[in-house]
């Protein structure tokens, strides 16, 4: 069995022969195929000997934090950049902060209310590079940010750029894919048949027959279906292959904006998907649970028994984009559906009030919903 340090060596080998291929049309078959070697390797590395497919006992294992509330987000970061004072400052749960580094060494849970919703927010030990590979418990920190709807890299705004790059790296490198949607792309492996593959568009980044045969040899795949719905890089479909990804949305927050300048804070506004903030003096606290709202696409929509109000007090909050009444029953209950017969539906998704809906109907923000069952419905 290969060791770790073998593992590696072969990626840095593989790495470096990248490094010295010019990119052109005539290369992306050779590139490719080392593309799908790195990324067999490095999931060997984080699972144990057979990649996904094996694993080893602590590959993916996290905190024990159990998940409550209806949103769960967690602070990653460098050390020392201001996580343990955002979780206190954003829901009163106590978090060792200090001046120096490596404060917290476990994972902290705090739940705050925000329109109604009950948010966790997880303050995760600061990871350092070669988190990825398990330096500094950065698998066991990586691992436990996979569970969540959300992460929030916290960043000190006085300290390089770069740092963000090396987190990106750090979460690229587990698998995480930061503010992308995945691929559309059918891919179901059969028992006979050889490789069937189809373009619905055209493929300008890399993907070819030739390249997708190739990828799929290396992991060793000889009878498949794949139909390219969209135009992908070799690194996609490669993800697609793997079956392991998480697609997340992400939000830089760069904290500690106190210590910066006006012109600083200009260049600062170039970045897409950061939040300036300065936890320690409570500073734009409300665009950032806005943009976490917005994110995590929530919308609270508000039950009404028959003969009684709505209950204002507590929403039912739901995580997709247009979520219909079947997924509202769902939410409240999986059995609902099964009885459920019709709806009455207050607010905007309605065109008046009320609307008798059905099933497949849309609802939007701050709808009131009464849940009609079938004669005899329990």
């Amino acid at each position: 069995m290969s060791s770790n340090a073998d593992i590696q060596a072969k990626i840095d080998e593989i790495e470096a022969e990248m490094a010295r291929t010019q990119k052109n049309k005539a290369t992306n078959y050779h590139l490719g195929t080392l593309k799908a070697k790195i990324a067999k390797l490095k999931s060997e590395l984080l699972n144990g000997p057979g990649g996904k497919s094996s694993g080893s006992k602590d590959a993916g294992r996290g905190f024990d934090v159990s998940k409550s509330g209806d949103t769960r987000v967690g602070l990653v970061g460098f050390p020392s950049v201001g996580k343990s004072t955002l979780l206190t400052t954003l829901t009163g749960t106590a978090s060792e902060a200090a001046a120096y580094e490596f404060t917290t060494l476990t994972c902290i849970p705090g739940t705050m209310n925000y329109r109604g919703a009950r948010i966790q927010v997880l303050d995760l030990p600061g990871i350092i590079e070669g988190a990825a590979d398990g330096k500094g418990r950065g698998r066991q920190v990586i691992s436990t940010a996979r569970t969540c709807n959300m992460i929030l890299i916290v960043l000190d705004s006085a300290k390089p750029v770069t740092h963000k790059k090396l987190i990106e790296s750090e979460l690229f490198n587990f698998g995480i894919r930061i503010n992308q949607k995945p691929p559309n792309v059918k891919y179901t492996q059969g028992q006979a048949g050889g490789v069937s593959y189809q373009e619905v568009c055209l493929q300008t980044k890399g993907m070819n027959s030739e390249v997708a045969k190739m990828v799929l040899k290396e992991y060793r795949v000889s009878c498949c279906e794949v139909i390219l719905r969209e135009d992908i890089t070799v690194d996609q479909f490669i993800d697609v292959i793997e079956g392991n990804r998480t697609y997340m949305p992400v939000l830089y927050v760069m904290n500690k904006i106190d210590q910066l300048t006006i012109e600083e804070l200009d260049i600062l506004d170039s970045l897409e998907n950061y939040v300036p903030i300065s936890s320690q003096h409570k500073w734009n606290l409300e665009e950032l649970m806005e943009e976490v709202w917005n994110r995590c696409e929530m919308l609270r929509v508000y039950t009404k028994p028959k003969g009684s109000s709505p209950d204002y007090d507590e929403p039912v909050i739901l995580h997709a984009h247009q979520p219909t009444i079947e997924q509202f029953c769902n939410r409240l209950h999986r059995s609902l559906i099964d009885s459920f017969a019709y709806a009455w539906v207050w607010g905007k998704s309605a065109k008046h009030q009320p609307q008798r809906c059905g099933k497949e109907h849309v609802l939007e923000d701050e709808d009131i919903v009464q849940i009609v069952k079938k004669a005899g419905g329990a």
